[in-house]
Parts: structure tokens; sequence; C-alpha cells
């Protein structure tokens, strides 16, 4: 694994989630992240390596080898800022409290099925996207 690559996990079944991938990996100009699902094998490692309590997050988290792990609005957040166009309107939010844009983003979270499906397994990732991705 890449040490100087930030991870997102993401919920591999959630259609959002999966989408929110590919919006990233096409805005992602700098190659700085790798992926994973939550569910996966690596996933459920990387998670456990830091004592990370997923019971309470719905879909990302992002990691940054040794440094911080972030979660919710504020993994989203950190993501924007490294990609092309939504450095400075990510900056920007981070303003707001975390706990009030949480609750914005919990309110997604818990309606991500209803609202955009999910899919009975993770997505497989093209061949040309194949390197992006932990295993």
């Amino acid at each position: 694994m890449e040490n100087s690559k930030k991870i997102i996990l993401f919920d591999g079944v959630c259609n959002l989630c999966n989408g929110a991938i590919q919006f990233i990996i096409k805005r992602d100009t700098a190659d700085v992240f790798r992926y994973a699902p939550l569910q996966s094998t690596i996933g459920q490692k990387l998670i456990s390596e830091r004592n990370i309590d997923s019971s309470n997050i719905d879909s990302i988290i992002l990691i940054e080898p040794g440094v911080a792990f972030y979660v919710k609005s504020d993994a989203a957040l950190e993501i924007g800022k490294q990609l092309k166009g939504y450095g400075v309107i990510s900056s920007a939010l981070q303003w707001i409290p975390g706990s009030i844009r949480d609750i914005v983003y919990d309110f997604i979270a818990r309606n991500r099925y209803k609202w955009y499906g999910k899919k009975e397994e993770c997505m497989i990732p093209t061949p040309e996207l194949k390197a992006k991705f932990l295993s």
C-alpha cells in the first residue's frame, strides 16, 4: 500500500457513495487518493488499526497515513480541499461548526438508500481504475 496516498473508505453498496467516488476520481488531478469499500477486508483492517468506532459512521472515512483520520462532514470537506475547483468552498464551509454540518450529513446518510438506492455488492472498478482501489 502506498503510504503517501490519502485513503477514502466508502460504503461500497451505496449508489450515492459510488457516485461520489466517481466524482472524486474525475477531479483528483493530482492523484492524491486511493479507495476501498468499508465492507472490504482492507477497509475493515484500516478501521481496526485506527480503533475507529464504525458503528456511528454511515458512509465515509478519510485516512491520512501517519497523520489523522476524518469522518462525516470533516472527511467530505478535507477531500474537497484536494479537488480542483473545490478547495475554496470546502475551506469556507469549515467555518460552519462541525456539529451543525454533521446534522445535515447524518440526515443525508440516513436517507441515502431510500433516495439513491443500493447495490447488492460493492462496485467492481474498471481495469483503468483498478490501481486506485486497495485490495
